[in-house]
């Protein structure tokens, strides 16, 4: 098959064609990939800010046609349609029967880049490519877990659902899911990517009252206005701690760190009120540390800082939910996707995102 390898970190990925995907075992399906988001998860790998064995092929965002089915595969058929997720739940874990599907043994593949038995049943030239972002999804195929694959209705179109796969899940469940925000409550958000941007659309689904969204890209602060912020900060000119305190009087009840920086959590942590919660929603370079000085005010303040995976969702639930959302009118979707390339500009595509141009570009096959 086709896919986009990347062979060597800082360097541009490369097309090939001769990636040998294995045959679908027992439980699991083999999906053709029609549609991938591309995620800044993807760009930290291709630049190194986390480390993965090489060569190696990524993409974590996607939804395509199932091709083929396992043994003991019930619900799936080839020809049905699926939203893909990075961390399918096995339902049997430790995690997952204490309902904590996003910490399931599976998720461990977003570190190891294999399967849990440390295969990753992809290679060229006898030779192992490694499954990136536990999907590798910027191949032609992809092989998951039959739970890693949600069926959905055949008119729903594949290029606009994929992003559920990434950035929507772990947006909007930060708020429903991880943070469970309040009716009424105040929030601010750091960060207004795809995932930022559905932290904001989950707020408004939850019924905060004032939605404060922070980011220096102001073309990305205006879609965040469109989506249900209420207030627009720029922080290369507003100290957003000071500001937030201002707007709501107290503090923001809940914060959203969404831009992968640990500095920001801490600025978080600076903006909410006593006794308010903050999520570190994105994925900082894995050299960066979190001070929380001085610790004896951390702890009569009653602060709660909180970490994210997928937004703390079980996809199994949360794809069929979101989309409910979305056709509903209650969750914009068309609104995150500014531009679609074929598989071949996905370098043109990472280009995009290290210059913050537009939110979301969704790679096609």
């Amino acid at each position: 098959m086709r896919a986009a390898v990347l062979e060597e970190v800082g360097k541009p990925l490369v097309i090939r064609d001769d990636v040998v995907i294995d045959e679908p075992g027992p439980g699991q399906v083999r999906v053709d990939v029609k549609h991938c988001g591309l995620c800044h998860s993807d760009l930290s790998v291709v630049e190194g800010d986390f480390p993965a064995p090489m060569p190696v092929i990524l993409g974590h965002e996607s939804a395509g046609i199932v091709e083929s089915v396992g043994a003991n595969v019930e619900g799936l058929a080839p020809g049905d349609p699926v939203v893909l997720t990075p961390v399918p739940p096995c339902g049997a874990c430790y995690w997952c029967v204490r309902n904590e599907p996003s910490l399931c043994v599976n998720m461990m593949g977003l570190a190891t880049n294999t399967f849990p038995d440390g295969s990753t049943h992809l290679s060229r030239n006898g030779e192992v490519v490694f499954r990136g972002m536990n999907l590798a999804a910027f191949g032609e195929q992809v092989l998951v877990p039959a739970t890693g694959a949600v069926k959905i209705a055949p008119e729903i179109p594949l290029d606009v659902v994929c992003v559920l796969g990434c950035a929507v899940q772990t947006g909007v469940g930060a708020v429903l899911n991880t943070a469970k925000v309040v009716e009424g409550a105040t929030v601010l958000v750091q960060g207004l990517g795809g995932i930022g941007l559905s932290v904001v659309q989950g707020a408004r689904i939850a019924g905060a009252t004032r939605i404060i969204a922070s980011d220096p890209v102001a073309g990305r602060r205006e879609v965040a206005k469109q989506l249900g912020a209420t207030d627009l900060l720029d922080p290369t000119s507003d100290d957003v701690p000071s500001r937030t305190h201002e707007l709501t009087g107290v503090g923001a009840d809940y914060a959203f760190e969404a831009a992968g920086r640990a500095a920001l959590v801490e600025s978080c942590l600076a903006a909410v009120r006593n006794g308010g919660t903050v999520v570190a929603v994105g994925a900082p370079p894995v050299d960066q540390n979190i001070t929380i000085a001085p610790a004896a005010g951390f702890t009569i303040s009653e602060k709660k800082l909180l970490g994210c995976t997928l937004g703390s969702a079980n996809s199994l639930r949360e794809i069929p939910r979101l989309i409910a959302l979305w056709q509903q009118g209650r969750l914009d979707l068309e609104a995150l996707l500014t531009h679609r390339r074929p598989i071949e500009e996905i370098n043109e595509a990472l280009d995009d995102l290290r210059a913050a141009r537009g939110i979301r570009t969704v790679l096609s096959f």
